[in-house]
């Protein structure tokens, strides 16, 4: 069971215990009509992510991990709603003395949907196609440290390691031990549910699958029904189209749900982050002044409260509050156009400059950015919006780092530590930050861990690498019937194998 819903305003709260009855009562086999109702139901969701293809390896991008991840596809292990690492397709694992061996027991009697074994084959290859040259995993780096992999049996696989790696269990969540059959277009995976039908620019349905080696899903089926517009997701949760939205992308329209007794709001734990970041390796964004300069002329309170009331969180890193290395940093780059213009000055660029921003064409980013084109011309700052998809962002942005600045949600906890590579998107190139990302990494404990990402943290706000525009606040809307979903907008996964209809 998932976190109990935290309320806040007028969200209406359903405590554990009745949520963990809800669960149980649609997971028994004795139940009444009720309990087998619940269980052959089918669950509508609406998302304004739907994959790029089925692979997290190449380019799936945000919703494929949003409906496969834990779904259809699991890892050796879990990282839970509330942030906390799990064994999963794992039975055990163990470290050597010195740091650099990790010695892994796959559980016994899993299968893939195709109806092969798992094996500790299967892992080797999944951990081999997130590190090979043509993976466009975002987590590909992190693994730099892995030296050999070896399976000395089927139900086991050693890591041996050049370096200590002390997130090396936390990484392995980002893996799916994918299957035989598994490719950019099909599925083979060993989760709960199988991929049924995927109609690209429509639905994804997923089907409870029978043989899965674990506890069976509390429902028989589910529909992910995708849209471009917000309005229009919200509409169809209205006129009972979907049974829930896994991410609120339109506050207007939260009075709606919030005064009606139909649905149930809730707002979980977010790490997504609203970024203006910029192409560091090009001109002017290869000086920090400049950087400095265009967040000092940004309004953020402004802009977070136009964008979503009460809600959300203003942040000065790439650190939510939730990440154990989290400093409070929004000072360190103030709103202040005289700074601003000053800072302009002095980096050579007293009557401003014009830049092309690149934004995706869904909700939030196009008011985003406006709204950054009318603060920035206050400084003489001219930004030419470009309007892209999230095809062509991807293409154009992540794979061949072709632009000035952009706007960008980035969803995932931990993930300060990219500003250690330079040779991420953003091309934020620091040998400092770099030396700290590697010794946490390498650190022997946490607090050694946690004190050097602290100093990432502040080097990355000192130096504005990026401008941290707000952390996205994670409101769930479901009808008031559902019960058992994840409310945490924890690295876009989205759990649905608990949820049950009454």
């Amino acid at each position: 069971m998932r976190n109990p819903l935290r309320p806040k305003k007028s969200l209406i709260v359903l405590s554990a215990v009745a949520a963990s009855a809800l669960v149980l009562a649609g997971c028994s086999a004795g139940g009444d009509a009720g309990d087998a109702a619940s269980e052959d139901a089918t669950i509508y969701v609406g998302s304004l992510y739907e994959p790029q293809n089925l692979s997290n390896t190449q380019g799936g991008g945000q919703g494929v991990t949003e409906a496969l991840n834990g779904n259809v596809y699991e890892g050796l292990f879990r990282l839970t709603d509330d942030g906390d690492v799990e064994p999963l397709l794992a039975e055990s694992s163990e470290l050597s003395e010195d740091g650099l061996t990790y010695t892994i027991t796959l559980r016994e009697g899993v299968q893939f949907h195709s109806g092969a074994p798992l094996t500790s084959a299967d892992v080797k290859a999944s951990v081999e196609a997130v590190i090979a040259e043509d993976s466009q995993s975002a987590r590909k780096s992190s693994f730099g440290p892995i030296a050999e992999i070896s399976t000395p049996d089927e139900q086991t696989v050693v890591f041996d390691l050049s370096e200590r790696s002390i997130s090396f269990l936390y990484n392995l969540t980002y893996v799916w031990i994918t299957g035989p059959d598994a490719s950019v277009d099909t599925t083979d995976g060993t989760g709960p549910y199988t991929l049924d039908e995927w109609r690209q620019g429509s639905t994804l349905t997923l089907l409870r699958w029978d043989d899965y080696w674990g506890e069976a899903a509390s429902n028989a089926e589910v529909v992910f029904t995708y849209f471009t517009d917000a309005t229009a997701e919200n509409n169809a949760l209205l006129s009972g189209e979907v049974d829930l939205v896994t991410s609120i992308q339109n506050p207007d329209s939260l009075a709606q749900f919030e005064d009606n007794d139909d649905f149930t709001v809730s707002e979980g734990t977010s790490t997504t982050k609203e970024l203006l970041a910029f192409n560091d390796r090009v001109a002017p964004f290869d000086d920090a002044l400049v950087r400095k300069a265009v967040y000092s002329a940004i309004d953020t309170e402004q802009l977070l409260t136009s964008i979503w009331g009460d809600y959300g969180t203003l942040i000065g890193s790439m650190v939510p509050p939730t990440d154990p290395w989290y400093v409070d940093l929004t000072d360190v780059n103030p709103y202040d156009p005289e700074l601003s213009q000053e800072l302009l000055e002095a980096a050579g660029y007293p009557d401003g400059f014009t830049f092309t921003l690149d934004t995706p064409n869904y909700d939030p980013h196009p008011v985003v950015a406006e709204f950054l084109q009318a603060q920035l011309a206050e400084v003489g700052i001219t930004v030419e919006i470009n309007t892209i998809s999230a095809d062509e962002w991807y293409t154009k942005i992540f794979a061949e780092r072709d632009f000035e600045a952009t706007l960008q949600e980035h969803v995932n906890d931990r993930d300060v530590v990219w500003y250690g590579n330079p040779d991420f998107y953003w091309g934020y190139d620091n040998s400092d930050v770099q030396q700290w990302v590697a010794e946490a990494e390498q650190a022997e404990t946490v607090e050694q861990q946690t004190e050097l990402l602290v100093e990432v943290n502040r080097q990355i706000a000192e130096d504005a690498a990026s401008v941290w525009l707000y952390l996205y606040p994670q409101i769930v809307v479901a009808d008031s019937d559902l019960s058992g979903y994840p409310v945490n907008g924890l690295n876009s996964q989205f759990f649905v194998y608990d949820i049950v209809k009454d």
